[in-house]
Order: C-alpha cells, then sequence, then structure tokens
C-alpha cells in the first residue's frame, strides 16, 4: 500500500505491506535510524515518535494508520543539520543521555511536554516520562535535562533586561541585567565604550 507522510516537516511517500508497523517504515524505508526499536511491545518507549505533536509509540503503530499525518523522529528535533535542539544540548550538559538507546524517546517525550507549557514541575517530568524505561536507571540526569531545556525555554521568551526568578533558581548569568545596553545602542554615536 502507498502511504503519504510528513515526516519531519518534508512530504515523504513509500509502498509498505499493511503489517509493517510505523518503526519499520521509519527505519527501513525512510532510514530514519534513530527511532530505536526496544522491546517492540510498547513497553519501554525506545521508539517514540511524534505523531502530530503526541508522543506514540511506533512499535503500536501500523505504518498505514500514520498516512496523511505529520511525524517527528529524533532526526527533525533540531533547528538545522549539525545542530542541537535546547532538548538535545541539555540532556548532553546535564549527562542525560547515558548509553543513549532510551535517548530519543525520552527527549521526543520531553519535546511534546514542553511543547504544552515550559512552566513545569519534578512531578510533571516524572509522570510525562513515565512511559519511557532508562535501562541505565539514571532517572535523575534526565529529569534535571528536562528541568534545564524548560528553564533554557523560559528565558528565551523573557523581555531582554527582565531579571527571571533569583540567581539561585535560574543561575545568575541568564538575563541581561537592566542598564545592559541593547546593541542598537551601544552602537549609537556617543552610546557605545569610550576607546
Amino acid at each position: 500500500m502507498k502511504i503519504d507522510l510528513d515526516i519531519n516537516g518534508a512530504p515523504r511517500s513509500c509502498d509498505v505491506e499493511p503489517r509493517t508497523t510505523l518503526l519499520d517504515a521509519l527505519r527501513d524505508n525512510f532510514l530514519l535510524t534513530g527511532t530505536h526499536a526496544g522491546c517492540e511491545h510498547g513497553v519501554c518507549g525506545a521508539c517514540t515518535v511524534l505523531l502530530d505533536g503526541e508522543p506514540v509509540r511506533s512499535c503500536l503503530m501500523l505504518a498505514v494508520q500514520a498516512d496523511g499525518y505529520a511525524i517527528t523522529t529524533i532526526e527533525g528535533v533540531a533547528t538545522s543539520p549539525g545542530e542541537l535542539s535546547v532538548i538535545q544540548d541539555a540532556f548532553c550538559e546535564t549527562h542525560g543521555m547515558q548509553c543513549g538507546y532510551c535517548t530519543p524517546g525520552m527527549i521526543l517525550t520531553a519535546q511534546a511536554l514542553l511543547d504544552r507549557s515550559h512552566d513545569i514541575s519534578r512531578e510533571d517530568i516524572v509522570e510525562a516520562i513515565s512511559g519511557n524505561i532508562c535501562r541505565c536507571t539514571g532517572y535523575g540526569q534526565i529529569i534535571e535535562a528536562v528541568q534545564f531545556a524548560a528553564d533554557r525555554l523560559k528565558k528565551s521568551n523573557a523581555p531582554r533586561g527582565h531579571k527571571l526568578g533569583t540567581a539561585t533558581d535560574v543561575g545568575e548569568h541568564d538575563a541581561p541585567l537592566e542598564g545592559v545596553l541593547e546593541a542598537a545602542e551601544a552602537d549609537a554615536p556617543g552610546k557605545g565604550p569610550t576607546t
């Protein structure tokens, strides 16, 4: 059967057997091997992808059921090739990746959570990733990574010169303080640094 998908923002088509899972179609037909095959029973979450922005187990879904939907895989979360998304970067910085096998599913689950809100609690994170198994059992770093990414995304929407929270909960160098010249002001005659 021919299926048409929007994968990572690009229209893609292929012919699949009716019994082909979305996981197998992504890996075998589209060569998107970042989606990992774990338990293949929908338990571990390693094969998680986003279907119209919602996390789904690609091992439990037939490829023909995804016909016409937008699919986001781990290859599609960064803004451009060679770049990392805020969440991927947070996983690297907090050592949330560990062995890396569950990481794509964890990141896509976190992406769905953070697409809904950046103002999340530890409990929200724990609940969101509760369907994803980390066999390294290093959930502490994963939770820290998602919270770190949420903090960064919150700050990216803060107006310049607005100080967020206290220095202990957001970091004292994350938002420009009052009195910092905007770039345009610094370039104006008589406003920039004197030499």
